[in-house]
């Protein structure tokens, strides 16, 4: 690879226009292990490694861009996640995050559940061997065929988003001779500390009935009422990529009084509640996410605190972490191609992909980290904006960062904590061919969701 000079952004920190970082890290070949998987490591030669395969071996055998995923590393969050719930909880991973048959096979392993929002997921589900009964069916706007594959298929709770939905699901599942589990998903009023795009608890947005204006207590009124349904309990979700947990709590003290009044009204007590997902993960070394059993003692004490107020038999707890499972266990691999200093403003380093395999830092301006993998430098450190080759401005990977100030054309480089939305989220944008998702573990690398080829492209289009 060229190690070729060329000048080097602005070093110093009154000539910083933007950015996440205050001063360059001590180190900059230095893996912070709060932002990538278990088994990533540098090598004596100063590569990096992920499942003690090198980076440049990963390259060779499978191209850039890339996911890389350490299995090791998925299955041991997966597993801290159902360990910390215990017996008397349920945990679906939310499939949403990223999901292939793969994935679904080492949830199954693990003994974590599903939650699917559409046909595809479901497909994919029951493909890979999740039993039915085990998977949880989400989504605002479910079409009748998503509705009755779902029914058909035995799924163990269809989550009812809305008034239309209520009857719809009631109907399909009488016209098949069953009764239906469900769960109606609330808006409880909390905005959670998060991307406006991504908070999905206050009423102004697209998700569930509202509790406010007695919407909600109303939706249960009719889903008792019906024969199709058996209402099994309310479901709560109040945003993404969150680390208060006080949110949760003026969630739970809505939803638990929501179970009071439906006692008190109807002399029902509904068996379970569902906290949804939305813990947050570390992009950056700046982030503090909480672990697993932290999450699960704080979410059990919350609950038995507010139904024993309410005099309530505590109920069965759900959550739904996705991107707290997978996001930390991939990174997404590059080579460098372009660089271009900006005197006084900072070094753009162009990429092999952008934003059609990330698009989250268009979407909600997310911060990420990077490292260059294919070797250590002692060079100093410079800022740089890692960017695509997409013909968009906006076409941002990482919007601030430090790089070693020789970085080269050739050079490798990788960005942590790419598990979960991208690959969910990519496009092929200016018909870019989406990367292959690699699985890595103890010295082993395969394939599970492969490479994109220009016959794909060509296949869907018949004109």
């Amino acid at each position: 690879m060229s190690r070729s000079a060329h000048p080097a952004g602005p070093r110093h920190a009154d000539v910083w226009p933007e950015g996440h970082y205050s001063a360059p890290p001590a180190d900059v070949n230095a893996l912070d292990p709060k932002v990538w998987a278990q088994t990533v490591t540098r090598t004596d030669t100063g590569e990096v490694s992920v499942g003690g395969i090198g980076v440049a071996a990963l390259a060779e055998e499978f191209g850039t861009p890339a996911y890389f995923v350490d299995e090791t590393d998925f299955r041991a969050r997966a597993r801290a996640w159902r360990t910390a719930f215990g017996h008397d909880a349920d945990v679906f991973y939310a499939g949403k995050a990223f999901l292939s048959r793969a994935i679904v096979r080492w949830l199954h392993e693990e003994g974590l559940n599903l939650d699917v929002c559409s046909g595809g997921e479901l497909t994919t589900a029951l493909s890979a061997g999740m039993p039915a009964d085990r998977i949880a069916f989400h989504g605002n706007n479910k079409s009748t065929e998503e509705i009755t594959q779902a029914i058909e298929a035995g799924v163990g709770r269809i989550v009812l988003d809305s008034f239309q939905e209520i009857v719809r699901v009631a109907h399909i599942a009488q016209s098949l001779g069953t009764r239906q589990r469900v769960q109606i998903r609330v808006t409880v009023g909390v905005e959670a500390h998060t991307h406006e795009f991504i908070a999905t608890a206050h009423e102004d947005q697209k998700f569930g009935i509202a509790l406010a204006d007695g919407q909600a207590a109303e939706a249960v009124r009719r889903a008792l009422t019906l024969d199709g349904l058996e209402l099994i309990g309310i479901h709560s979700h109040i945003g993404s990529q969150i680390f208060d947990m006080a949110g949760f709590e003026v969630a739970a003290r809505r939803v638990v009084a929501l179970l009071a009044a439906v006692r008190d009204e109807h002399g029902v007590e509904l068996p379970e509640i569902d906290l949804g997902g939305g813990l947050g993960i570390a992009y950056t070394s700046d982030d503090d996410p909480r672990e697993p059993h932290e999450i699960a003692k704080a979410l059990g004490e919350i609950v038995t605190r507010e139904c024993e107020a309410a005099k309530l038999r505590t109920p069965r707890i759900s959550v739904e972490p996705g991107r707290a499972i997978v996001g930390p266990t991939a990174f997404t691999l590059y080579e460098v191609g372009t660089i271009k200093p900006l005197e006084g403003l900072r070094t753009y380093v162009s990429v092999d992909g952008g934003m059609s395999d990330n698009i989250r830092t268009a979407l909600y301006d997310a911060e990420y980290s990077v490292a260059l993998v294919s070797r250590t430098s002692d060079a100093e450190p410079m800022l740089v904006r890692v960017v695509g080759k997409h013909c968009e401005s906006g076409d941002i990977v990482v919007k601030d960062a430090f790089l070693p100030s020789d970085l080269a054309p050739g050079d490798l480089i990788a960005v942590p904590a790419t598990g979960a939305y991208c690959r969910s989220m990519a496009s092929n944008y200016n018909h870019a061919l989406r990367p292959p998702v690699v699985a890595v573990r103890d010295g082993e690398a395969r394939v599970i969701v492969r490479r994109e080829t220009e016959e794909d492209l060509l296949r869907l289009d018949v004109g």
